[in-house]
C-alpha cells in the first residue's frame, strides 16, 4: 500500500504558483527553527527584515531575513512535524529561492550512553512518519545525504557530535517499549519528529538539508527522564552552531 503514495507518472495538481505567484530568488540559504526562544532571540538581536510568509488558515508564517558575515540569509520558526515541517520548506524555497537548509532542534534519545554530551547527527532516519512515502519509494530508512560532509564540518570546529540512525515518528504518544527496543536493535539512538520527512522533500526538489540534533528526554522503559529537554528545545548554543555551518555550506 504504502508504494501506492508515490506516484512520479503524472503532474501534481495543487501548484505553489497558485499560492504564491512565480518563484523567487532572494537568498540561497535559510535556517529553520523549532525553538521560539531562539526565534525571538534572533529578532531581537539582528537587524532583520520581513521578506515573505508562508500562508495559512490558521495564520500565516513570516519568512525573515538577516545578514552575517557579508550574506544574507532566510530564516523562519517551523511547524513541529514531518507533514508540516517538509511542506514548508517546499513553500520557503517557492518564496525565497533558499536551496540549502540547516535545521536544528531536540530529540528523544535512545542510547544516553552515546549521546550525552554530544550533539547528534543523523545518518538514517527510519520513515515512521506518512510525508516521506509521498517524495520517494517506499523502505524503512532514507539516507540523509549531508551527515558526513555535517560530521566534518563539527570536527573542524571540535563540537562533540556522534553519528547514527534515529526514528522518525508522527507520534511521541506511541513510542512504545516494543518499537522503541525494535528501532534500538537496528541502530537506532534517537528519536524525532521531522528528519525523514524533512530529507525526502529535499532530495525531491533537490535541495540540500544539513540538520543535526540535542537530545533531551530519555527513553529507557520505567525510568523515563525530561530533564534536559527545555535546554535542548531552547538553548542558543544551536544557533551559534547553525550560522558556523552557513558559512561553511
Amino acid at each position: 500500500m504504502l508504494n501506492d503514495f508515490y506516484d512520479v507518472d503524472s503532474e501534481p495538481i495543487v501548484t505553489l504558483e497558485a499560492f504564491y505567484g512565480p518563484k523567487k530568488q532572494l537568498v540561497d540559504k535559510c535556517i529553520v527553527i523549532f525553538s521560539k526562544v531562539v526565534y525571538d532571540h534572533v529578532l531581537q538581536q539582528y537587524e532583520c527584515t520581513q521578506v515573505a510568509e508562508i500562508g495559512a488558515c490558521n495564520g500565516s508564517i513570516p519568512v525573515w531575513t538577516l545578514e552575517h558575515k557579508g550574506e544574507k540569509i532566510a530564516f523562519y520558526l517551523t511547524m513541529i512535524g514531518s507533514a508540516m515541517a517538509g511542506s514548508m520548506v517546499a513553500e520557503v524555497n517557492h518564496i525565497t529561492g533558499a536551496t540549502k537548509f540547516v535545521m536544528f532542534g531536540s530529540c528523544g534519545s535512545l542510547d544516553a550512553e552515546q549521546t550525552d554530551g554530544k550533539f547528534i547527527i543523523p545518518t538514517q532516519a527510519y520513515r515512521g512518519e506518512g510525508l516521506s512515502y509521498y517524495f520517494a519509494k517506499a523502505q524503512d530508512y532514507i539516507d540523509i545525504k549531508n551527515s558526513d560532509k555535517l560530521a566534518e564540518i563539527f570536527a573542524e570546529l571540535s563540537i562533540p557530535f556522534v553519528q547514527g540512525r534515529v526514528w522518525t515518528t508522527d507520534s511521541m504518544l506511541r513510542e512504545t517499549v516494543n518499537l522503541v527496543n525494535k528501532r534500538k536493535s537496528e541502530g537506532c539512538i534517537a528519536v524525532e519528529m521531522e528528519v525523514a520527512g524533512v530529507q525526502a522533500v529535499c532530495d525531491f526538489y533537490e535541495f540540500e538539508l544539513y540538520d543535526f540534533l540535542a537530545a533531551g528526554d530519555v527513553l529507557v522503559e520505567g525510568d523515563y527522564t525530561i530533564d534536559a529537554l527545555s535546554d535542548a528545545n531552547h538553548n542558543l548554543d544551536k544557533l551559534l552552531v547553525a550560522l558556523q555551518i552557513i558559512e561553511r555550506i
